[in-house]
C-alpha cells in the first residue's frame, strides 16, 4: 500500500499546479497503523514534489486505542503536528452501544498522553443523539473536552448507516431508534455550552478557539483544490472531480509499477476481494456542471460562519443569483436564514435545518444555462 502510494504521488505531482500545501491530512481508515518508517517515506515523497508550507497544518487521526506513549514518541520523529481523536464519548455504555474498540479510560488517557507527548493541537470527535447517552452525559463529554483545554471539537448526530449491524438491531428491535428530539436538543446545549466557553460555531458539525479552525476542512468548505491520494480518495480542482477505486487490491495491483509484481500474488492470496477487482479502473472523474458548482458552494458556504456571499453566487450566473434570493427570501422570513450586507448565515434555529435549508436552495435543473 505504501508503494502504491508513493506512485500515485509521483504520478500526480502537477494536479494542483505548483501550489504550496498548507494541509497535510492522513485519513479516514487507521492511518495510525503506519510506523515511523513508512509515514516519513510519505512525507519525504511529499516534501520532494511540492512546495509544503512551513506552518503547514499536518494531521493524522488516530483511535484512542492507539495512542500509546510509544506510538506517540513515534509521531513526533515524523512531521506530524496535528491529531485527530475519535473519542465519540467518556462513557463505557455508550461505547459499547457504538462498537467502539476503546474504553472510557483509554479515552481519558489518550487524550493525556497527547498532550504530555507535546500534541497540543488536538482535535477529538463527539457523538450526540445516542440512546444511551442522557442529557448530563452528554453535559459530562462536553465539559471533559473543556476541562482538557482541546482547542478543536467535532460533534456529529448519531446516525444509522443501511446494512449495518446497528440499523439490524433497530429494525428487530433489539436496539432504539434514534430520537430526533433528543439529538436536536442535545445539539443545542452543545452550541450553549461551548458558545460561553468561548468556541466559535465555524461550521456545523465544528468548533474551535478562535484562530484554531481546521485547516483541512475549512479548506472543503471554502471550494478550495485538494489531492486526494490513496484507495476512496476524492480530487477537487475546481472544474472536475475525481475519486480513486476503494478496493485496495484493485488500487495497488493497477499502479504501472506494482502490475506482475511476483510478491503482491502472495500477499493477496487468501485477501477476499471483488470480481475483477484486479481490473477495474484506478479512478472515476466527473466533469462538474455549473449547477453542480453552484449547489456545492451553497451547501458548503451555509455551513459556516462566514456564510454564503452574494458576490460568489453571482459568478454563476444572473439566473442562479435570481433563483438564490427567490427561495432564501423564505427562510429569512423564518429567522432561520440571517443576511447582513451580501453575506447569509444560519441562525442557530436553522442549524438544525442545515441540510434542509440547502437543498431548498438547490438548483435542480442540471445545464440548462451556463455561467453569464
Amino acid at each position: 500500500m505504501v508503494a502504491a502510494i508513493l506512485q500515485e504521488l509521483e504520478g500526480r505531482k502537477a494536479y494542483l499546479e505548483n501550489q504550496p500545501l498548507t494541509s497535510i491530512y492522513f485519513g479516514g481508515g487507521t492511518p495510525s497503523l503506519l510506523n515511523e518508517v513508512e509515514l516519513n517515506s510519505i512525507f519525504e515523497k511529499i516534501y520532494s514534489l511540492f512546495e509544503v508550507a512551513s506552518n503547514a497544518e499536518i494531521t493524522l487521526e488516530a483511535n484512542p486505542d492507539d495512542l500509546t506513549m510509544d506510538k506517540l514518541q513515534t509521531l513526533r520523529q515524523t512531521p506530524v503536528n496535528r491529531l485527530s481523536i475519535g473519542i465519540q464519548s467518556f462513557a463505557e455504555v455508550d461505547l459499547r452501544f457504538m462498537n467502539r474498540a476503546h474504553s472510557a479510560t483509554e479515552a481519558k488517557i489518550c487524550i493525556e498522553n497527547a498532550l504530555n507527548a507535546g500534541f497540543e493541537n488536538l482535535t477529538v470527535d463527539l457523538i450526540y443523539g445516542s440512546p444511551t447517552t442522557s442529557d448530563a452525559q452528554w453535559v459530562e463529554n462536553i465539559q471533559t473536552v473543556i476541562n482538557y483545554n482541546i482547542p478543536h471539537i467535532s460533534c456529529y448526530a448519531l446516525t444509522v448507516e443501511p446494512k449495518t449491524a446497528l440499523d439490524h438491531f433497530v429494525k428487530i428491535g433489539k436496539a432504539p431508534a434514534v430520537d430526533e428530539e433528543q439529538a436536536a436538543r442535545q445539539f443545542e446545549m452543545l452550541m450553549e455550552i461551548l458558545g460561553k466557553k468561548g468556541y466559535e460555531h465555524y461550521e456545523i458539525s465544528n468548533f474551535a478557539k478562535p484562530d484554531k479552525y481546521a485547516r483541512h476542512n475549512s479548506s472543503y468548505w471554502s471550494g478550495a483544490h485538494y489531492l486526494g491520494i490513496g484507495p476512496s480518495a476524492h480530487s477537487f480542482n475546481g472544474v472536475s472531480r475525481q475519486w480513486n477505486v476503494a478496493n485496495n487490491t484493485s488500487y495497488i495491483k493497477n499502479m504501472p509499477h506494482l502490475q506482475g509484481v511476483a510478491y503482491l500474488d502472495d500477499v493477496f492470496k487468501n485477501v477476499p476481494r471483488l470480481e475483477g477487482a484486479a481490473h477495474l479502473p484506478l479512478f472515476e472523474k466527473e466533469i462538474l456542471t455549473p449547477a453542480q458548482r453552484y449547489n456545492e458552494y451553497v451547501m458548503t458556504s451555509l455551513r459556516t460562519m462566514w456564510g454564503t456571499q452574494l458576490a460568489q453566487i453571482q459568478n454563476f450566473g444572473v439566473n442562479f443569483e435570481k433563483h438564490f434570493l427567490q427561495i432564501v427570501e423564505i427562510f429569512l422570513k423564518k429567522n432561520w436564514v440571517v443576511r447582513k450586507n451580501d453575506t447569509f448565515t444560519l441562525s442557530d434555529e436553522g442549524k438544525l435545518l442545515a441540510d434542509f435549508i440547502a437543498a431548498e436552495l438547490f438548483y435542480e435543473k442540471s445545464d440548462d444555462f451556463g455561467v453569464v
